[in-house]
């Protein structure tokens, strides 16, 4: 019997992963960088026996129903490979994040089971390696493994693709991300068939991908400068930019809902009486308000007044995967 439990923190990409150019070993059409966040997290606990004849996957106590657990067998069989072993195994895992809600959980949530399983499994993955497994999980994932800012370099082949952390001078410790959060179900359009339609048939795309190698360049320039307002600006512009791709796919979609604009608008609405903020969504409705840690408090309350308070949370920079004992 091996056994291994980590945590794993949810990361918010500044500049978006967007589109793969391989399905199977998740290799993204271009770098992202991400900020990994302190408020929502996944713990994983895994447990590999002889004596089990199946996977089972348990998700915030629930048993998963076939097609969750096939996603997760796969994985597994990634690190069973590697370990030389063919046990089926038991996963535990709890989300403190709500789930397929545009809150990448799913990056939490893959980088804790890579953790797990390189626990269990004694497979002795650095931190590099790991985030090369997890990528494998979900794409996001691998940016998890890390804390602060995190580059996921889109790479190749399997070698070549996988996250590093960006120098920062812990700029992160200065920034707070207020999230707004607007709907918790399940999408209707999954970030995955979402990212799919969008390659294959948005006459939107290739301005995107024309454009992200700049967008990518000015961030990291802002980050170490340590300029706010061009963090700020590149990332809620590299937002808009992707969501834009969505509008031109076929059939198009959004994941904008009338109060995912409202947000928006507040967000601009403060910045004219001079309150520097500037806002980021990934593929769901929520929206994510970037904000100087000595402003947060005036973000937060702007938006518990427009929205309900119980929708409004307040995250600063987190760390890496963490094992538990």
């Amino acid at each position: 019997m091996f056994k291994g439990k980590a945590r794993a923190y949810t990361n918010i990409a500044l500049i978006k992963y967007w589109g793969k150019k391989n399905e199977t070993l998740i290799l993204p059409m271009n770098n992202s960088l991400s900020l990994t966040l302190d408020a929502f997290y996944t713990e994983t606990e895994i447990l590999f026996s002889e004596e089990f004849t199946e996977d089972r996957f348990y998700l915030d106590d629930q048993l998963q129903d076939e097609k969750a657990t096939k996603k997760i067998s796969a994985f597994l069989d990634l690190a069973r490979k590697k370990a030389g072993i063919a046990y089926k195994a038991t996963i535990t895992s709890q989300n403190f994040v709500p789930t397929a809600a545009g809150l990448a959980s799913s990056a939490s949530g893959l980088a804790a089971l890579a953790g797990a399983c390189n626990e269990a499994l004694h497979l002795g993955l650095d931190d590099k390696e790991l985030s090369r497994l997890a990528r494998r999980g979900s794409g996001s994932a691998c940016r998890s493994i890390f804390g602060g800012f995190v580059e996921w370099e889109k790479g190749h082949d399997d070698e070549s693709s996988y996250a590093q952390p960006v120098p920062s001078n812990n700029f992160e410790e200065e920034l707070a991300m207020v999230f707004v959060l607007l709907n918790d179900q399940k999408k209707d359009v999954s970030s995955r068939d979402g990212m799919r339609r969008t390659v294959a048939t948005s006459s939107f795309y290739q301005g995107w991908l024309d454009t992200v190698e700049a967008d990518l360049y000015q961030l990291k320039q802002a980050i170490h400068t340590k300029d706010f307002q061009a963090l700020g600006e590149t990332m809620e512009r590299n937002a808009l930019k992707m969501h834009g791709t969505t509008l031109a796919a076929l059939p198009p979609f959004t994941y904008w809902s009338a109060d995912s604009l409202k947000a928006m608008q507040a967000v601009r609405t403060l910045r004219n009486e001079g309150i520097p903020c500037y806002f980021t969504m990934d593929a769901g409705p929520n929206v994510k308000v970037l904000v100087e840690k000595k402003q947060e408090e005036i973000v937060r309350q702007a938006f518990s007044d427009l929205f309900s308070p119980q929708q409004v949370i307040t995250a600063h920079a987190g760390p890496g995967i963490k094992i538990i004992e």
